[in-house]
């Protein structure tokens, strides 16, 4: 199903008067019957891999810089980006971009300094907290980096996708998109970019030629577009084999969105539990956030891994995680423990691909995005 929707390039912002609500329960939505999984199960902490990471502190106003390498793995220092970072973009040259709620920060990496804070052109609200605030949520880089997009939440109404010149550091346009938009992410040609809206159910499709829009709904389970069900989309990732955009939903299904039809097909999935992040390897495998169950008939917390070909492993998680990041090797995942919801934890959970071993370490403060420097 499919509708849409035609914006020029623009600051105008929306007035929207529905009411934002959280992944809550809906009793009317009865899930798919659950196919067990084969869980892999964690074991003692062992030796760590290299590598630096960076998450974002959504209960703080910083990025963390985070060693997981050896017997002193942890925390190498924190720098101060602004209210509630939420999610991270690395750039080939290092740069990191952060969206806050108060800007887009902009990072050195190697410095450990933020060398700037562009400011939103949508009125987003006061600089608050929370899983409600308004402001910087999914962020994504143009393929060449010369543009960064930003998902603007706006408390109460449509969100927007801003557009930054990355040279210039200053946003140079806007586009309406729909309600919260968790996700964003760029074609690999960089012709269009996905916001993936949470309370409005749709990903809304931008061609980066004319900033014209498309709506493509996605509702597998007919709420509706309920704003107190738990069946929303959240995060999605685009395969690199035909371009489609891929969006898990409850660890039952993988919806895959055709950009130029519009086209929804569905992938049986096997975790049965409540999925957030999701990331995608060069050769097309899943990693995907399981936070855990909705409902009785759920399961706990779990990253899935998915082969290109659909084959599921599914490894238990101890507590809620959010997004997660793929060492450059596929060897590692990196699972963030932050949480858009109650029951997080700050740290992250290191899991080694080819064993299914988990290893916790605390860092951060309610880590939300993580990418692998």
């Amino acid at each position: 199903m499919q509708r849409t929707r035609l914006l020029a390039l623009s600051t105008a912002l929306a007035a929207g008067t529905l009411l934002l609500a959280a992944c809550g329960t809906d009793s009317s939505q009865e899930a798919a019957p659950p196919t067990s999984p084969a869980p892999v199960a964690s074991s003692a902490p062992v030796a760590l891999p290299q590598g630096r990471l960076l998450v974002a502190d959504f209960d703080s106003d910083t990025v963390t810089f985070v060693d997981p390498a050896g017997a002193d793995a942890g925390e190498r220092g924190s720098v101060r980006v602004g209210t509630a970072p939420y999610g991270i973009a690395l750039g080939e040259d290092g740069t990191a971009w952060v969206s806050t709620a108060e800007g887009v920060a902009v990072v050195d990496t190697e410095s450990r300094k933020r060398t700037a804070l562009i400011g939103y052109r949508t009125e987003a609200g006061p600089a608050t907290t929370g899983e409600y605030r308004g402001g910087g949520m999914g962020i994504a880089l143009s393929p060449d980096g010369s543009r960064l997009y930003v998902g603007v939440n706006v408390p109460g109404g449509d969100g927007f996708v801003e557009v930054v010149d990355t040279a210039r550091r200053e946003v140079v346009g806007t586009v309406q998109v729909g309600m919260r938009p968790f996700d964003v992410d760029v074609s690999a040609d960089g012709r269009e970019v996905y916001a993936t809206n949470h309370d409005s159910y749709d990903v809304t499709i931008i061609d980066t030629s004319d900033w014209s829009t498309r709506s493509v709904l996605v509702d597998p389970y007919d709420t509706g577009r309920s704003l107190g069900a738990w069946l929303k989309p959240h995060y999605a990732v685009v395969r690199p084999s035909d371009g489609k955009v891929l969006l898990p939903f409850e660890g039952e299904r993988l919806l895959v969105v055709d950009p130029d039809s519009g086209r929804v097909t569905e992938e049986p999935m096997t975790a049965d539990t409540h999925q957030h992040g999701i990331a995608i390897g060069t050769d097309g495998t899943l990693f995907v956030v399981g936070t855990g169950g909705t409902s009785d008939s759920g399961n706990g917390p779990s990253l899935t891994i998915r082969t290109p070909a659909g084959r599921e492993r599914v490894i238990p998680l101890d507590g809620p995680h959010e997004e997660v990041a793929i060492s450059g090797d596929g060897r590692t995942a990196y699972v963030s423990g932050g949480f858009t919801r109650d029951g997080y934890w700050d740290g992250i959970s290191i899991v080694d691909v080819r064993t299914g071993t988990v290893t916790r370490l605390p860092a951060g403060e309610r880590p939300l995005g993580i990418v692998v420097l």
